[in-house]
């Protein structure tokens, strides 16, 4: 064996050595990688049911709104009748309920007018 031998066998020695000490590393981060790959597909199965269940939630709403929105409408439609029918009664028994009071009143007035006697009269 020469010198160049033997400064081969030294040098393919430290270089089994550094693939040894860089193997480990490279293991566990395959191992950590494993992980991660193992967890994505937990995370992305347990997901797939809860956008199943958002979705059938957001249509249920939907419906629902669609309803209110239905029964919205009918109040609205029921509050303008009865605004008008209101209006209506206010229009044609106001008018003549006024007139009455005023009729009434008058009497009333005629009537308190004619039983008291006038202070300076003396009756015989």
């Amino acid at each position: 064996m020469s010198g160049g031998d033997i400064a081969g066998l030294i040098a393919a020695g430290v270089f089994l050595l550094l693939v040894l000490l860089l193997a480990v590393p490279i293991l566990k981060l395959g191992r950590v990688l494993d992980e991660v790959r193992k967890s994505i597909r937990s995370i992305s199965d347990g997901a797939t049911p809860l956008m199943d269940e958002v979705t059938a939630t957001v249509s249920t709403t939907n419906q629902q709104l669609k309803k209110v929105d239905g029964i919205a409408s009918n109040v609205s439609d029921a509050s303008a009748n009865i605004s008008a029918l209101s209006s209506l009664v206010a229009a044609t028994v106001g008018s003549p309920l006024i007139k009455i009071a005023a009729f009434s009143y008058g009497v009333r007035s005629a009537f308190t007018a004619r039983r008291k006697p006038a202070a300076g009269r003396r009756s015989r």
